[in-house]
């Protein structure tokens, strides 16, 4: 170390002296002084590090307290911000599946500011049932004898096998031996039930007549999977719910049905096809069904099992039961986006994933002209409206693509990962899709009222670019 260093080193303002600033004192009543001073201390640290190494200088006072200032804001800044899907794929996973309708944020928001009468009756002044207003809704939704809600789907699965089959045989088509995202397998999950599997058929055909030969004495229940994560095509045979059902009275047994997404509006007008909703299965004869919260249903993380009351029942007095239940927010979220599904026009607008399924093209092509419009005679990059084709992903209705339009931004120097890149670790971060040399942001995946922040996180991106070009 230099002997200018070690000088500088001496210069740097003590923690004490700068505590004592006015802009301390606002940032600690703002936050706290003890977080101030930690702040300050890093910052720092920082700083002497820098000296040491040669590569650093010696701030002021009022940049320290600004530098502070700016930790203590990134200090309450989730790790997780939010980001613009313009992947075109509406129920991306790893970006979160389904946005949340207004009223249903709104309700979530409220519940975690305020205690709520979660599990008080209002009326008698005792204990009451968190889920009832989310079962009655769900009972008069779906024509349901008995509803009930746990945190994702994937644990309604487990509660439906545990308490419906643990200890005895269930039967599965091998051609709905699923594996859905996080390696979760139908499979495992039928041994941490404490059931045994019987599989019976192929993968691409399974009849009637292999589960009349695979049901004995130990079998407890008949389990179908919706696939709709894959989708088999070509040779392919499977027993439709109303078939299996009917088999499944005639032997004593239940019906179980994992349907996954549980669409509750009719998805056929919106160009998607063949995805199955809880209420028809229930129509057709399954005596449970799940699914989820957070996928076509438009809500948020839920798992949801309606069907036989008995069988609710059967789940609801399960030990297991407690560890999955759902919290006030969650179940507030959800009682709002289920009022909404009582008017389908009222859910179509206000459900962000129906507003998206429903746009025109037309209207996306126009959102992507003024895309167009807004970034300008950016220089460097060169810009297309382009027909693209988005999906609803998220586990759900595989292979079924919908029209969309997009922007396509082809860099004319350097590369489109690059720019992708700085796209991911802007302000807001842009999540786009790269394709043909280029990178292409999809109108059908953005909320409403985002353009112009789309816009201006590209301009940002493109000039960061030509920055560094030159």
């Amino acid at each position: 170390m230099t002997e200018n260093a070690a000088l500088m080193l001496r210069r740097i303002p003590q923690v004490d002296a700068l505590l004592g600033t006015p802009e301390a004192q606002a940032l600690g009543e703002k936050y706290s002084l003890a977080l101030v001073a930690r702040a300050l201390r890093e910052e720092i640290e920082e700083v002497r590090q820098g000296l040491i190494r040669g590569t650093g200088t010696l701030p002021q006072a009022e940049a320290l307290l600004a530098a502070c200032q700016a930790r203590l804001e990134g200090m309450f800044e989730t790790e997780k911000p939010v980001v613009i899907n313009a992947t075109g794929v509406l129920l991306h996973t790893n970006l979160g599946r389904a946005p949340m309708a207004l009223r249903a944020a709104q309700a979530a928001y409220q519940a975690a500011l305020n205690y709520s009468a979660l599990e008080y009756d209002l009326k008698t002044a005792s204990r009451g049932d968190r889920q009832a207003h989310v079962e009655a809704l769900l009972r008069e939704l779906l024509g349901a004898e008995g509803a009930l809600v746990v945190n994702n789907n994937a644990a309604a699965v487990l509660l439906m096998l545990m308490a419906c089959a643990s200890g005895q045989e269930v039967v599965v088509s091998r051609g709905e031996l699923v594996e859905i995202g996080g390696s979760f397998r139908v499979p495992d999950i039928m041994a941490q039930s404490g059931c045994t599997l019987r599989e019976v058929g192929t993968t691409n055909k399974t009849k009637l007549s292999d589960y009349q030969l695979a049901v004995g004495e130990h079998t407890a229940a008949l389990l179908k999977v919706h696939c709709s994560n894959y989708k088999i095509v070509g040779f392919t045979q499977a027993v439709p719910v109303a078939q299996l059902a009917e088999f499944a009275r005639e032997k004593g047994l239940p019906l179980l049905y994992d349907l996954g997404s549980g669409a509750m509006l009719p998805l056929e007008p919106m160009g998607i096809m063949d995805e199955p909703g809880p209420a028809a299965a229930l129509r057709e004869g399954a005596n449970l069904v799940c699914f989820s919260g957070d996928k076509l249903l438009g809500g948020p993380q839920a798992g949801i099992a309606v069907g036989d009351k008995a069988l609710i029942d059967k789940m609801k007095r399960h030990p297991l039961m407690r560890a999955l239940r759902p919290g006030k927010m969650s179940l507030a979220a959800l009682e709002a986006t289920l009022q909404l599904m009582r008017d389908p026009d009222m859910a179509k607008r206000e459900l962000p994933l129906y507003a998206m399924l429903t746009q025109s093209v037309d209207d996306l092509y126009q959102s992507a002209q003024t895309l167009g419009h807004m970034l300008g005679d950016i220089q460097g990059v060169d810009t297309q409206v382009v027909k693209t084709q988005a999906q609803v992903g998220g586990g759900s209705t595989p292979g079924q693509m919908i029209p969309s339009m997009g922007l396509s931004l082809h860099p004319l120097k350097g590369s489109v990962e690059a720019l992708g890149e700085r796209l991911r670790v802007g302000h807001p971060p842009v999540i786009g899709r790269i394709q043909h040399d280029s990178l292409v942001v999809d109108m059908r995946s953005l909320l409403e009222g985002q353009l112009p922040l789309l816009a201006q996180a590209l301009k940002d991106a493109l000039v960061v670019e030509e920055e560094n070009r030159a």
